[in-house]
């Protein structure tokens, strides 16, 4: 019997810009619904993913009526998500009484509606903290027994390819009468060498006035500059397949990327910034200066206006009295020079804060993915 082959399908929970979603294009993946509640989030999932059905809504309201409509028949391969890390971070208040918490659930009964092959759901390392620990437990005995569910992994972003110590926790379910038997070794054993911040920033636009032009997306050309890493090599690549926006992709191959907005500082901001040494804080602002050869430590997200319209804190450039731009924020986070967020720095910010980086998704679910296809290769092989 010939196995007929297809493109396995995901489904996108607590969506956000799509990091995790585009680890799974470039896995290999389509995907086929992206649910997030955050409109202003959300809009650069729109733009990234054309044939995506980007869905505005309330997760936690959306019960089997609503995924059969959405689905409308469509076998589904695995469902992916991140829901909100406030809750359970360590950077912020970590207020246990705070409603996102519960969000955690919804991703799970939404599993157990849809009743994929396989889940992977990503969050804050302080999610294995002692106080909530028990919850990412409790959540988890919710699924269905058919799910054969992997101990929490803690992984980190640099083992993965990305020039940023970014500690984030991972749990993955899979049925075993559909996927082949996956274990924690098979995540931990990914340890790609290491990127530093030159590797990823030296060819970078400097920062481009932004002034009254918050109409267009900061275009900018790369810099002049001997040295092009492999990492600004594969960043720079057009994308394959039904990915990338446009307008973005013909900017990227006449060699411009956007994001390039400058931050306006005060000279007493920028004296005090150029005198701190890579590695340093600064004592007021706390953002700390990035060395060429370190990583860069966690990108923060700032918070929505529902939230109070927190700017993150951003990380000083390397040798310029500065903040780094969206552009640069997003090559450490690990995303490709044709991925467009926001106009505004703020919201472009949030979202690559809020992300996965695609490099720690894209590893991870092609290891689930070929686990996939030596499952069905072996079910084919047997029958035939």
């Amino acid at each position: 019997m010939a196995f007929m082959k297809k493109i396995p399908t995901v489904v996108d929970l607590f969506c956000g810009c799509g990091g995790l979603g585009l680890g799974a294009k470039l896995a290999g993946f389509d995907v086929s619904v992206a649910v997030d509640i955050d409109k202003t989030l959300q809009s650069a999932y729109c733009r990234n993913f054309p044939n995506t059905h980007v869905v505005n809504g309330d997760l936690a309201k959306m019960d089997e009526h609503d995924w059969k409509n959405l689905l409308n028949g469509q076998t589904i391969d695995g469902i992916i998500g991140g829901p909100p890390c406030q809750g359970y971070s360590r950077m912020g208040k970590g207020d246990e009484n705070d409603p996102r918490r519960k969000l955690l659930h919804h991703f799970f009964r939404t599993v157990n509606i849809i009743g994929p092959s396989f889940f992977l759901m990503e969050n804050v390392e302080g999610l294995m903290d002692e106080k909530n620990k028990s919850e990412l437990i409790n959540a988890i005995k919710t699924v269905s027994s058919r799910y054969t569910v992997l101990p929490p992994i803690i992984v980190d972003a640099s083992k993965f390819g990305a020039p940023t110590k970014r500690k984030r926790v991972i749990v993955i379910g899979y049925d075993s009468n559909e996927i082949d038997k996956i274990i924690e070794d098979d995540i931990n054993a990914i340890n790609s060498p290491l990127v530093s911040v030159k590797d990823a920033i030296i060819d970078i636009s400097d920062p481009i006035p932004q002034e009254n032009n918050i109409d267009n997306f900061g275009w900018s050309k790369y810099k002049n500059t001997n040295f092009i890493s492999d990492y600004a090599k594969k960043m720079r690549k057009i994308p394959r397949g039904d990915i990338g926006w446009n307008i973005a992709i013909d900017k990227l191959r006449k060699g411009e990327t956007s994001g390039n907005f400058d931050t306006i500082h005060l000279p007493k901001t920028s004296a005090r910034y150029g005198s701190i040494k890579p590695g340093g804080t600064d004592s007021v602002s706390r953002s700390k200066r990035l060395s060429w050869d370190g990583l860069c430590p966690t990108l923060r997200a700032g918070t929505g206006a529902d939230k109070g319209s927190y700017q993150a804190v951003r990380p000083l450039h390397p040798s310029q009295p500065r903040v780094i731009t969206v552009r640069e924020a997003a090559r450490l986070q690990g995303f490709p020079d044709w991925f467009c967020f926001h106009r505004t720095k703020w919201h472009s910010f949030r979202m690559i804060g809020n992300s996965v980086s695609p490099l720690v998704s894209e590893k991870i679910l092609q290891i689930i993915k070929n686990k996939i296809n030596e499952y069905k290769t072996y079910k084919s092989s047997s029958v035939s």
